[in-house]
This record gives structure tokens, C-alpha cells and sequence, in this order.
């Protein structure tokens, strides 16, 4: 059971963000004190990634914790209303995250996922991480949980 009514949790729900979250920002901001120029949610390529580097052919995903279930990860709990949507609805999102990698992958980029848990635990060790990844051009994926 729902512990507020539905017209406020559509206005709750509708208020959460696509773009620029926190956790993006905080990558954002990490990866251009490095040094590092990107662009931001190219449509033009598969899943429209949050960061893309063209210098180095990486695109960035900075996946919230919830929306992406993120396995094992605290922040990733299934609501218990509703849960028979919430598991078709979450593992879609994971289904299709890995489609999109898949494409971009075989289109010639290497793919970096960056879990908004990662963000919050070490944002400096997580930034370490992908700034070597990024620049020693090793591996077609990471992933930063």
C-alpha cells in the first residue's frame, strides 16, 4: 500500500530527472577538472549517452541505482507496490541498457557504466578509475559499481 495518494506520487515521480542528476554532475565535474572536453546526451548515438568523450571514443552511462536495478546494490530495493510492474518495468530498463551497450560497442566505442552508489561511496576513486580506463584505452567496457 501506497503511503501517499496517486495524484501526489505521479507529481513525485514526474519531478525525478532524466538528465544532469546529482551523480552526473558529480562525474562531470570530476572528469573536467582532469582535463578532459566531452559532450553531453548525443542523441545521434545508441542510448543517448549522459557523457560522451569523441577524442577518446568513449561514452559515458551514469545509471541511477533504482532505475537501472542495480544487483546487490542497497539503493535498488523493488517497491512493494506493485511489484509484478516494477520487476517488468526495471528489468527492461536493464534489458534494454544492454542492447544500447551492445550497439554502441559494435559501432566502435568503448562503453563506461558508472553506478550512482559508486558516486556517493569514493567520487575520487571512482574518477581515478575511469581516468585511467579512459586513458590507457584498455577494455571495451568498465563498470564502476
Amino acid at each position: 500500500m501506497d503511503v501517499v495518494d496517486k495524484a501526489t506520487r505521479s507529481r513525485m515521480m514526474a519531478g525525478i530527472r532524466a538528465k544532469d542528476t546529482k551523480p552526473e554532475v558529480m562525474v562531470r565535474r570530476a572528469l573536467h577538472a582532469q582535463g578532459l572536453r566531452f559532450r553531453l546526451h548525443r542523441r545521434d548515438l545508441p542510448g543517448t549517452p549522459d557523457i560522451v568523450l569523441p577524442r577518446h571514443k568513449v561514452a559515458i552511462f551514469v545509471h541511477g541505482c533504482f532505475w537501472h536495478h542495480h544487483q546487490g546494490c542497497q539503493n535498488a530495493k523493488l517497491p512493494t507496490t506493485r511489484p509484478e510492474f516494477w520487476a517488468t518495468k526495471l528489468q527492461g530498463n536493464r534489458d534494454r541498457d544492454a542492447a544500447r551497450i551492445g550497439e554502441l560497442v559494435a559501432l566502435g566505442w568503448r562503453v563506461a557504466i558508472i553506478w550512482e552508489c559508486a558516486t556517493r561511496r569514493d567520487m575520487s576513486a571512482t574518477a581515478g578509475s575511469a581516468m585511467d580506463w579512459i586513458r590507457n584505452g584498455t577494455g571495451l567496457t568498465l563498470k564502476i559499481e
